[in-house]
């Protein structure tokens, strides 16, 4: 059993291979952009919370407690998720043995990654190994960066989003290998939740692109024009440039692939973006003409749709792209961009956008931002009582985040800003310190209490892991505070 993630020390490393610019997926394309009208790209979100519920406590993957209680709920369903965990790794070469040309963008969390390895579920890592590292795999598996335990992003303390995102790419280097990592340079947040909080959208883009991703998958909803319009359906099929300002007015920015349409996971069970993208046609970005795209996200795994219908609709799509020609195709994010920027679409020709609520709050704002300023302005729009709001959008807009779950909230946010008052003096001097072990086992209760399961089920059992998790994290940070004390006297 692995005793502790591998999550931190390596920061410096990762950072300098994953700001490496070169292109890297068109190399090995096999598509011809002038040659296609349209396309679709799927992407499959898997993830499994990680819970103290083992023996005595221990921290244990979600899956395993659904192996050891079959009686409970729907923990009958264990053995086909984890078949869904492996089963690409089955269908790709069987599709390109067939003739066919498939793409998937797989999103995994840390914890799930984690989880399986603490189960020694070998056949599964093997798999997925396989369609990371596999030369043959390479051009049809898109793998997507995310946050290591399916954290909400407004609602995560700033200064853990970067936390998060790097813990990610530790855990998938340390399983793939830094070639493999490399090639991650698309990402998915959790629940496709966007802040619209200037502050924390404008730190989430900034940790994101210090970390070396070049696009965001975002959903529809959560983002508007640059005048506060929905995107026409148009603008949908397009790349954007998603752009944030803080309360300061400093800016940034990053590409955006929009997933059109709510939580819903027959889109993709049933291959609906194929559909979709057979009858779209090419469009004008400027004076130049580019391939609509049709990008999707669903769980890989929840619902019978996921589990029992996907594999045949996934092969029944990829033959009827390939019996019809070529004109539609199957296409991963990354491979897209930089197709279109080998032909001169570069970022700076998308068009621009933001997140939602924002052209309300910089109207109220007005001509110069300060913090101030951006603060009074959210309270004036809220007490307006009509809707506005700064807890971001996500992928279902019937269910907060931050409403009801002040016992889970609250934790987190002492935890987090003890964390920090800990060790990031001690980081800033020494960045060996994120090697050591109080470092990482304060680090790995600090990512689990940020776990959005823990809300998302309500009161009862999933808050009280949370709570479970928040003793023990100030527990490590107590012991971590009393050593570096000794070593003082010393």
């Amino acid at each position: 059993m692995t005793a502790r993630p591998p999550i931190a020390g390596r920061e410096a490393e990762l950072q300098t291979l994953m700001r490496q610019d070169a292109p890297i997926w068109r190399a090995n394309s096999n598509l011809a952009l002038d040659r296609i009208r349209s396309g679709f790209a799927c992407a499959l979100h898997m993830h499994q919370p990680t819970i103290p519920a083992g023996g005595n406590g221990a921290l244990i993957s979600h899956l395993q407690y659904m192996f050891e209680h079959q009686g409970e709920g729907d923990n009958h369903n264990a053995e086909p998720f984890a078949q869904c965990y492996r089963r690409l790794a089955d269908l790709i070469p069987q599709l390109i043995s067939d003739g066919c040309n498939p793409r998937i963008m797989l999103d995994y969390s840390g914890n799930l990654l984690w989880g399986v390895e603490q189960m020694g579920r070998d056949d599964i890592t093997a798999a997925l190994r396989h369609l990371a590292c596999d030369p043959g795999m390479q051009r049809h598996v898109e793998w997507l960066g995310t946050f290591w335990s399916h954290a909400v992003a407004p609602s995560t303390p700033i200064p853990d989003l970067k936390l998060q995102i790097s813990a990610w790419q530790h855990q998938f280097a340390a399983l793939f290998g830094t070639e493999a990592l490399q090639r991650v340079r698309g990402f998915s947040p959790p629940e496709m939740h966007l802040p619209n909080h200037p502050d924390t959208l404008y730190e989430f883009i900034s940790a994101l692109k210090d970390c070396g991703y070049r696009w965001l998958l975002v959903q529809e909803h959560s983002v508007e024009t640059l005048s506060g319009e929905p995107l026409s359906k148009s603008q949908k099929y397009l790349p954007n440039q998603l752009t944030a300002r803080n309360s300061s007015g400093d800016t940034v920015s990053i590409t955006a692939l929009i997933k059109t349409q709510g939580s819903d996971t027959k889109l993709v069970g049933q291959m609906q973006p194929c559909y979709e993208a057979l009858g779209l046609q090419r469009q004008q970005l400027g004076d130049i003409s580019i391939p609509s795209l049709v990008s999707q996200i669903a769980d890989g795994e929840n619902g019978g749709v996921m589990m029992n219908e996907f594999p045949s609709a996934f092969q029944q799509a990829n033959q009827r792209i390939r019996d019809d020609g070529n004109d539609c195709v199957a296409i991963n994010g990354s491979e897209y961009l930089e197709l279109l920027d080998a032909a001169g679409v570069g970022s700076d020709r998308f068009p621009m956008i933001q997140a939602v609520q924002q052209q309300r709050l910089w109207a109220a704002v007005g001509e110069t931002p300060t913090p101030e300023a951006v603060q009074t302005a959210i309270a004036s729009l809220q007490a307006a009582g009509d809707g506005f709001s700064m807890e971001g959008a996500s992928w279902t807009n019937n269910l907060s985040w931050v409403q009801g779950y002040d016992n889970v909230l609250e934790p987190m946010n002492q935890l987090s800003a003890r964390f920090h008052q800990t060790f990031d003096q001690q980081v800033s001097t020494d960045p060996a310190v994120t090697g050591t072990p109080a470092y990482q086992e304060a680090l790995l209760h600090l990512l689990l209490l940020e776990t959005s399961c823990f809300r998302y089920w309500g009161q009862g059992t999933w808050t009280d892991y949370a709570r479970t998790i928040h003793q023990r994290g100030e527990a490590q940070l107590t012991d971590s505070t009393h050593q570096a004390t000794r070593s003082m006297d010393r």
